[in-house]
């Protein structure tokens, strides 16, 4: 009757307790009381970080509450309604109670129940006389007790009504320390590490991994209450954030668990089991994209003739006036959405093992999160953050260790990853030359940690040129051609990418001698994860950059990309490779290259079988340049395709603006060599259109 709880799945100090259903036995009911009540009173009040008193008080008023329940369930028979309905009020209070201590004592949430210990101890007073209030009602007169229960219970009611509960002087002693370091942060002084120890052994905070549940819980409650309507409490929770990260920065002095080696592991909850893995392996790639929009879905619901879309793809649908399946055409009767959980779980385990990422049903609140970090939230947190960047900042300049930089490094990477606002006050504090130097170190984790942080800092505009101007540029290239690690370079990649971004760092990254030659080894040589780096990488360092066009044929880079095109079957690389050698062939050299290689019959069949829409998008764009830059020869190879014509004509309808456009572009060059073959033919010129794709 009660499901398993998972504290981790709900938000703390929420209670979604529901009531038995009417229709349930009172055998059932006692049931599921007796084991909600061990659950209760398996829960130790000495492992609470606070609120212990008032959790003793709870946890010993169910436990001394078990015998009545016992003694009821051996003579049920006969019993009330009252009884009943006594007992279902206790059902509803106990799961309440059980949401409550496992939130009490929940890892990650400790600094945060700490200061909700108002709130916490006025929920323990409310339960514990709704305890009372369901025995008010319960028959004593009419149902056999011995008295000795009875007159227990009788008991347990008055002190429950009587009983106070109230934040502990220990509670308040530690509160006041908290909220005494939050007024020096936002005064810019540094606050006494004694005052900070003395609430992190409070709390029973005392690893590095710890600390980071922490922040991590933060961060994510940050998440939700700024997306949510109710945004009072997002400045208080980014203070206790700036509170954990500048302890686990600064006061923890060993990175254990998950940063053991100061080197970030993947998150536990995104490991995929044996189990998974043969599922995985036992299902078409293809079932998860949307019938409407071809793409990976994302949210995917279930529509009455039990046919799955993603919900973005199928509500535009519904709103176009559309009231039938798109795949059987049955008219609907609901169009009633339900989420398709087994399957998205599915698809985020799908792209976790290939590598693909995966835009939540939260894309945008997602995208509206890194608006939010423009700005640290409090003031609290904007004095933290800066204290802490130029303490880390510091300790790359003047340690001696290099577990010191390291470490420094680490925590850099750490705090550059999702916010905007931590990036710029790295930044500022000088860290980027510091982190440069780092990257000669022959010390393959602190390198790795790094290129790491600036790969994150590069995402903040003001940091670029300082990466690429004096040696900034040289270093990094050095560490993409030489990097210790295979994770170094491909960070090293993605840094290039991002400073390709600027049309001037695309032309200082292509005269650096070892860039490009690099990023086609490391597109050759590595993992998908890596190609797809460098293939990302090297996309950006073409855009509107001819001379890097030249560089990358010398590279040889146009046999690698037409292998991929023959070889892999990942869909994200084939679409990146197909969007490379469109761009080069826009330029009359990079087609004829292209053209050596036989590319064209690999185009249109992937055109015919791709159902990546951008992918097809690539194919035509690059065999309509091909087409103009080839002459006639190429448009009578395409001409005798069969499926090609078809493809294109689906284009015109099912594909991007773009596609559409070029797609019409290339139908009339083949439609006017069909028509005008025997005088002589000359593709028409078609304006080549600019546009930028972004992964």
């Amino acid at each position: 009757m009660i499901g398993k709880t998972n504290g981790s799945g709900r938000r703390i100090l929420t209670f979604p307790a529901v009531h038995p259903c009417v229709n349930v036995s009172l055998s059932t009911v006692i049931a599921s009381l007796i084991a909600l009540s061990r659950s209760i009173s398996s829960f130790q009040w000495r492992t609470f970080p606070c609120n212990k008193r008032n959790a003793r008080n709870a946890i010993r008023l169910v436990h001394l509450l078990q015998p009545f329940i016992d003694e009821i369930r051996e003579n049920q028979s006969g019993l009330p309604d009252s009884a009943t309905l006594s007992f279902s009020e206790l059902h509803l209070t106990f799961q309440k109670l059980l949401f409550l201590l496992e939130d009490a004592t929940r890892e990650g949430a400790r600094l945060t129940m700490l200061m909700e210990s108002d709130r916490v101890a006025t929920q323990f007073v409310v339960l514990s006389r709704s305890i009372a209030t369901a025995l008010d009602v319960f028959p004593f007169n009419s149902v056999h007790v011995s008295e000795e229960v009875r007159d227990q219970v009788v008991l347990l009611m008055r002190q429950a009504r009587n009983a106070v509960f109230e934040v502990e002087v220990d509670d308040k002693k530690a509160l006041t320390c908290v909220r005494s370091v939050l007024t020096r942060f936002e005064n810019r002084v540094e606050p006494n590490e004694g005052d900070l120890r003395l609430v992190l052994d409070y709390i029973g905070v005392r690893k590095w991994s710890e600390c980071n549940k922490e922040v991590k819980f933060l961060a994510a409650e940050i998440g939700f209450q700024s997306n949510s309507e109710e945004k009072s409490k997002v400045g208080f929770l980014c203070s206790l954030m700036g509170f954990m990260c500048y302890c686990r920065c600064l006061v923890m002095e060993v990175v254990d668990g998950e940063g053991g080696n100061s080197n970030p592991k993947p998150e536990a909850g995104r490991k995929i089991s044996v189990e998974d893995e043969k599922i995985l392996s036992g299902l078409n790639p293809d079932d998860f994209r949307c019938p409407i929009s071809l793409e990976l879905m994302s949210d995917p619901v279930t529509i009455e003739t039990g046919h799955t879309y993603d919900r973005s793809s199928i509500l535009k649908w519904f709103r176009s006036g559309n009231a039938i399946c798109p795949k059987t055409g049955k008219k609907l009767i609901s169009t009633e959405l339900v989420p398709n959980l087994v399957l998205k779980r599915l698809i985020q385990q799908h792209c976790y093992v290939n590598g693909i990422p995966f835009i939540t049903d939260l894309g945008k609140r997602k995208s509206g999160d890194i608006t939010r970090t423009l700005h640290p939230g409090s003031f609290a947190a904007e004095g933290a953050m800066k204290m802490l960047a130029s303490s880390l900042s510091a300790r790359l300049e003047n340690g001696t260790a290099i577990e010191e930089k390291n470490r420094a490094a680490f925590e850099m990477r750490l705090l550059s990853k999702t916010s905007i606002f931590n990036r710029s006050c790295l930044v500022e504090a000088g860290s980027v030359s510091h982190l440069l130097k780092m990257l000669s170190l022959r010390d393959s984790s602190a390198q790795e940690n790094a290129i790491a942080a600036l790969l994150n800092l590069s995402k903040y505009h003001k940091s670029r040129a300082l990466m690429a101007e004096s040696l900034g540029l040289a270093l990094i290239v050095r560490v993409l051609k030489n990097g210790l690690k295979i994770e170094a370079r491909q960070h090293a990649a993605a840094v290039l990418f991002y400073l390709a971004s600027d049309a001037e760092y695309r032309k200082l990254i292509g005269e650096e001698p070892d860039a490009i030659p690099s990023l086609v080894r490391l597109i050759k040589d590595g993992s998908d994860r890596t190609k797809k780096n460098g293939l990302v990488a090297m996309y950006g360092i073409l855009m509107n950059q001819h001379e890097n066009h030249k560089r990358l044929l010398a590279a040889g880079g146009i046999p690698l990309l037409i292998d991929i095109l023959r070889t892999c079957e990942k869909e994200d690389l084939l679409t990146d490779s197909l969007a490379i050698l469109a761009t080069l062939a826009e330029k009359n050299d990079g087609a004829m290259a292209i053209l050596q290689w036989g590319v064209l019959h690999i185009a249109v069949q992937i055109l015919s079988s791709s159902t990546s829409r951008m992918g097809k998008e690539h194919c035509v764009t690059l065999l309509l340049s091909l087409s103009m830059h080839g002459g006639v020869d190429v448009v009578a190879d395409l001409v005798k395709s069969t499926s090609l014509m078809g493809s294109l004509y689906s284009q015109l309808s099912e594909g991007t603006s773009r596609a559409s456009k070029k797609a019409s572009a290339l139908i009339k060059v083949l439609h006017d060599f069909s028509e005008r073959r025997s005088s002589g033919f000359k593709p028409s010129v078609i304006p080549q259109e600019q546009f930028v794709h972004v992964w």
